[in-house]
């Protein structure tokens, strides 16, 4: 079996693996089962010798942990790149941002009034490092590798302009962008569980207009060979360097399948050129996935026709802890279902009057279709009302009348359901890094 659905006959030829035709390879869990399966079929003698050479020693499934350290290493050396600003370029009023060192969170209550999209002076930011300041007339994107026609090294890439882009035919996405971690902060806070990384509450994420070239456009133009099987975008923001190793430029893998079906090459963002906190002067922007997928400052992108890994989709972006196995479970893609008050966290609100509660839900499974509110801290609920657009890839505002029955201090619940019929939560499983937070976040307010 070929990661490509196909299996060879007695001849070599390739024939339809029929227990794959209809596998979603853009869904990366799905994507790792199939690896595994292929690395046990190479086990049993059954995997064709391209296969073999397409899967590379110990690519496959099992020991990761062990097999991919020896890998890691050379993935990390990078090219010379522009020198970094940071970390980070533009202001940070604190009425707008809760600023965790390189990374800076929207507050909720910046976004009252706003209309669907995050204006970009809120848009949060997430920096391993820190904003590189780059030249666009001297930018360019590379695109290398066993995937493409000729198999183009690095060294020697196919290569294309910032004014080659801005030539082709755009698209334009309304999309969300999300933190992985986003809500970090309330395994602690709720559910007393310590975990590792930045205490985000439910701000690390944003909606935008992002204008750019399917990345499938510009794979076609590379050479893209059917034989491809991953691409793995690296960013030019300054090497990454965890408790004293370098890991390189931030960088991480796509199936090939996922990268055709609806990535972005964006280079605007709200009508205008991504700033430089946003990925000026060419992001990713990989819908309903992780934020690690959308990889800013886009500098190469690597095709291969074996699958390709790197310390973001191995040592980070999987799920680790007792419920897991020891290599984590398959690289996270999909986020889940979330929900958020536009309102100050421990926000004071007037007692005698009625009041109208506001607040966004999304998932990355889809559309949301229905909210429910508790303001008693869970006791009762009540449906609240969605307004404005109702989109796939983007969240959906929503508003409930209250009228506090009196001063003191509640517990404001939001409660939302996607199209897949995936509902948030009291609780959700522990991680020790602290991903996909999806639980009912209870947000307190007093009335005075």
């Amino acid at each position: 079996m070929d990661l490509d659905g196909t299996q060879p006959n007695a001849n070599g030829a390739d024939l339809p693996d029929p227990d794959l035709a209809d596998a979603d390879l853009t869904d990366e869990a799905v994507y790792e089962r199939v690896r595994a399966a292929q690395w046990r079929a190479r086990a049993a003698g059954r995997l064709s010798r391209r296969s073999v050479f397409r899967l590379g020693a110990g690519a496959a499934g099992l020991g990761l942990g062990t097999v991919l350290s020896a890998l890691l290493p050379g993935a990390a050396h990078a090219s010379a790149r522009p020198t970094a600003a940071g970390p980070i370029v533009k202001p940070l009023p604190p009425e707008l941002f809760v600023v965790h060192g390189s990374n800076a969170e929207t507050r909720w209550e910046a976004m009252r009034g706003q209309g669907l999209l995050t204006p970009t002076d809120r848009f949060f930011v997430r920096d391993h490092v820190s904003t590189p300041l780059i030249d666009a007339r001297t930018w360019r994107l590379k695109l290398w590798g066993t995937g493409l026609h000729g198999a183009p090294t690095e060294d020697r890439p196919v290569e294309f302009t910032y004014e080659d882009l801005l030539g082709m035919r755009s698209e334009t996405l309304t999309a969300f962008i999300e933190c992985t971690g986003n809500g970090r902060g309330f395994f602690a806070s709720q559910q007393g569980q310590q975990v590792s990384g930045t205490p985000w509450k439910l701000g690390a994420i944003g909606v935008a207009r992002w204008r750019g070239v399917p990345l499938a456009a510009v794979l076609e133009r590379a050479g893209l060979t059917r034989r491809a099987v991953d691409v793995l975008p690296r960013g030019l923001d300054p090497d990454y360097i965890d408790g004293g190793e370098n890991l390189g430029r931030v960088r991480r893998p796509l199936p090939v399948a996922k990268a055709l079906k609806d990535v972005l090459l964006a280079y605007e963002m709200n009508g205008k050129p991504l700033p430089p906190d946003h990925g000026f002067p060419v992001r990713l922007v990989v819908p309903s996935w992780a934020g690690i997928a959308s990889i800013k400052w886009l500098g190469d992108i690597q095709v291969a026709d074996r699958p390709l890994y790197s310390p973001w989709n191995t040592r980070y972006y999987r799920l680790f802890g007792p419920d897991y196995p020891e290599e984590g479970s398959p690289p996270l893609t999909r986020m889940n279902v979330k929900s958020a008050f536009e309102l100050a966290w421990d926000a004071a609100l007037a007692g005698g009057r009625a009041h109208v509660l506001h607040g966004r839900s999304w998932s990355g499974n889809g559309r949301i279709r229905r909210v429910e509110v508790s303001t008693d801290g869970g006791a009762t609920w009540r449906d609240a009302r969605l307004h404005g657009p109702s989109l796939a890839r983007a969240w959906t505002r929503w508003e409930l009348p209250w009228r506090p029955p009196g001063p003191g201090r509640y517990e404001l619940l939001a409660r939302a359901t996607d199209e897949t019929g995936a509902v948030q939560p009291a609780t959700v499983p522990y991680n020790t890094l602290g991903y996909l937070f999806g639980a009912v976040v209870r947000h307190p307010v007093t009335v005075t």
